[in-house]
């Protein structure tokens, strides 16, 4: 196994496959769950998005005419969108594409049917949004007509994703390394929300502050954000420089598993990382899975307008407090500092020396 700087096992390799066979039938080994666990998150988000009313100029008051526009962070292939596109759940992917059956179809085959998935779920009507069931296998999807946008370092996996029909448009490019050309600040422009589960960490303030910059300019808007971020990578820099555009930023005050680790060796490397940063892994890391949180930014002054409207009942249990949806984070979160300094538990880590800073590639 090759490690990142970080301690985190590589897996590149199942980024640049031509389908998406090999990062699932990998990834389900790891018992890989953000994104099903995120995707709840994502469509209260969204359903806070719309209520708080921000059309288009020239758009009739209170409504939302132009379709709405989702930008993935990571996309890979296109997990994000599936999931909150199709109203598939992320097990029902693992079967998909690792079930024995499927290491026999060409390539050509798999698209066919993703495209099948896509078009029999865009004309019936999706499931309504809520809570998680019991065993995390719910949340909902989004109304017709979301638009996804991906944006990733990876050809293969944005091509396959766009290609069966997840993604309406790919962006590939690393923004870390340099700035939108005019072709992709176009796909950017109208962006509406921002997501992530997992990217951020390898990619940073350079990639979010681009993308951004490309929205804005096309016509001033300011989307949303939702991101999940793994402990061990810092949000300070990023929720300093949002803070400086007019944004404010609310951590979730839970955790969130992403996957177990790949041996022995990874939890330890990724336990000395934590505690070179000074985060506490007891209960959490040391128990044997990765753990990420969930980081919500909107434009100043949304998150009390939201306060009152928002679910006061906190619940107790673990179990109800999985199921607190992204419209509550207004009265269960914790505010992220606008400074440079640290903010409270994880959010507070300095990068470990060497960290790697890399373009998009999935969100493992």
């Amino acid at each position: 196994m090759h490690f990142d700087a970080t301690g985190k096992v590589s897996l590149d390799h199942i980024y640049d496959q031509p389908d998406p066979r090999a990062y699932f039938t990998t990834l389900r080994t790891l018992a890989y769950q953000v994104p099903q666990i995120a995707r709840p998150y994502f469509v209260e988000t969204v359903a806070d998005y719309r209520a708080a009313g921000r059309p288009m100029p020239g758009d009739p008051p209170g409504r939302h005419p132009s379709p709405l526009k989702i930008l993935d962070i990571g996309s890979s292939y296109g997990i994000n969108a599936a999931l909150l596109r199709c109203g598939v759940t992320l097990e029902h992917l693992y079967e998909r594409y690792g079930a024995p059956e499927a290491h026999g179809y060409t390539r050509d085959e798999l698209l066919a049917r993703d495209r099948e998935l896509v078009r029999s779920t865009r004309v019936s009507s999706p499931p309504t949004s809520g809570p998680l069931s019991s065993n995390g296998r719910s949340g909902g999807s989004l109304p017709t007509g979301a638009v996804f946008v991906g944006l990733d370092v990876s050809n293969e996996a944005l091509s396959y994703a766009l290609a069966a029909g997840f993604l309406d448009d790919a962006v590939h490019a690393d923004l870390e390394a340099a700035d939108p050309t005019e072709r992709q600040r176009r796909q950017l422009a109208g962006t509406d929300l921002v997501i992530s589960t997992g990217c951020l960490g390898y990619v940073g303030e350079r990639t979010i502050s681009r993308v951004l910059d490309a929205i804005e300019a096309a016509d001033g808007k300011r989307p949303w954000m939702a991101h999940f971020v793994l402990r061990m990578f810092p949000f300070d820099a990023i929720g300093a420089s949002l803070a400086e555009r007019g944004y404010e930023t609310v951590r979730l005050d839970r955790m969130f598993r992403q996957r177990r680790f790949a041996s022995a060796q990874e939890q330890q490397l990724v336990l000395d990382s934590l505690a070179t940063v000074g985060i506490d892994p007891h209960g959490l890391e040391s128990d044997g899975w990765m753990y990420a949180q969930l980081y919500v930014s909107r434009p100043r002054g949304s998150f009390a307008a939201h306060a009152a409207s928002a679910s006061a009942a906190t619940t107790a249990s673990a179990a109800a407090t999985a199921s607190t949806s992204a419209a509550s984070i207004a009265s269960t979160g914790t505010p992220v500092s606008a400074s440079p300094a640290p903010v409270p538990s994880s959010a507070g880590a300095r990068r470990p020396s060497g960290h790697p800073s890399h373009a998009p590639r999935g969100h493992e």
